[in-house]
């Protein structure tokens, strides 16, 4: 028998229920997977609250998780009982100790990358990656700024855009998370409750502005996002942890230079199969060549779902956080 945190109705952590749910034979096109880690992540928390609606409760939350392989349907010939994989993506579903999800939003785990690296980076790694080649691709001497610059992404983020040859400006919460970040390759870690970042951010760049902004904060930063960048600079908004950002007049960006702004998603960049394979591919390159480390922070019973959640929501934990099945 498997177990499975499950979800009734949206609201609070208290809604997470520890509950014995035994997964189906594979159908054709499926897999089941049995989880040697999963990955927690804040759009966990949108599912949960209701934020992002995550379809008929009750449900099961998580986007991300690896595994070994224990049985395959029908037509699977790319994968066998065995085989180490990884995810990251819909459907939803990670927080189990065992699943069937289809075949082919699965990636083949390199040996020399450990289950609790996969889960920890799939999700936040390829979100990395299509921040730093998708939306704007970043160039050698480029000048970016990253909002949470210490946590699971903004870590990544500042690993992989060092690599890339860029100069980067993030924003942190403590000194301590400011040293964090500077560890992770953070050129300038601005301390947004004593600084006004975008001032900062003029001041680095002498005015000129930075190329992009990423911004998975939202509602409290978006403004000025906008303002820390030069012109035909771009504003990716890719979460909203303070909420989300008001309706804005077009007209704006204009206004402030020729502005980009963009609200994408890791489900439409790695949609096709061709493109999941790219991004897992440039994410596994960075970590085993070491351009990128992935730090654990925490780790969880998977029983303990509920408390996880409490500290990802009170901003207590920096990097990446993991349930253990």
């Amino acid at each position: 028998m498997s177990n499975a945190i499950r979800f009734y109705e949206t609201g609070g952590p208290d809604v997470l229920k520890w509950e014995a749910v035994d997964p189906p034979p594979p159908q054709a096109g499926e897999v089941r997977v049995h989880h040697r880690a999963v990955g927690l992540n804040f759009i966990d928390i949108y599912h949960r609250t209701g934020r992002y609606p995550i379809g008929d409760l009750p449900a099961v939350l998580g986007l991300e998780a690896a595994g070994v392989v224990d049985a395959v349907g029908d037509g699977v010939d790319s994968l066998a009982p065995g085989d180490r994989v990884a995810y990251a993506g819909v459907p939803p579903g990670a927080y189990t100790e065992a699943r069937v999800i289809p075949a082919h939003r699965l990636v083949k785990l390199p040996e020399a990358l450990s289950y609790e690296t996969a889960a920890a980076a799939m999700l936040q790694g390829m979100t990395a990656r299509y921040l730093l080649k998708g939306c704007y691709a970043v160039k050698p001497c480029d000048t970016i700024l990253i909002h949470a610059a210490s946590g699971g992404v903004g870590s990544i983020v500042c690993q992989w855009a060092k690599h890339l040859g860029a100069t980067v400006i993030g924003t942190v919460g403590s000194p301590e998370k400011a040293a964090k970040a500077k560890q992770n390759g953070c050129d300038h870690p601005i301390l947004y409750k004593e600084a006004d970042f975008a001032s900062e951010a003029a001041s680095i760049t002498s005015g000129r502005g930075v190329n992009v902004v990423y911004d998975s904060v939202g509602k409290d930063t978006f403004m000025k996002s906008l303002d820390c960048l030069r012109p035909m600079g771009t504003l990716v908004s890719f979460g909203q942890s303070s909420g989300s950002v008001p309706p804005l007049d077009i007209g704006l960006l204009a206004q402030k230079g020729s502005l980009f702004l963009t609200r994408p998603s890791l489900m439409t960049y790695t949609e096709k199969r061709e493109d999941l394979e790219a991004h897992a591919r440039d994410l596994f390159e960075v970590l085993q060549n070491g351009a990128v480390k992935i730090e654990i922070s925490q780790t969880f019973p998977l029983k303990e779902a509920a408390e996880a959640h409490r500290a990802l929501e009170s901003r207590k934990t920096t990097g990446s956080c993991l349930l253990m099945p």
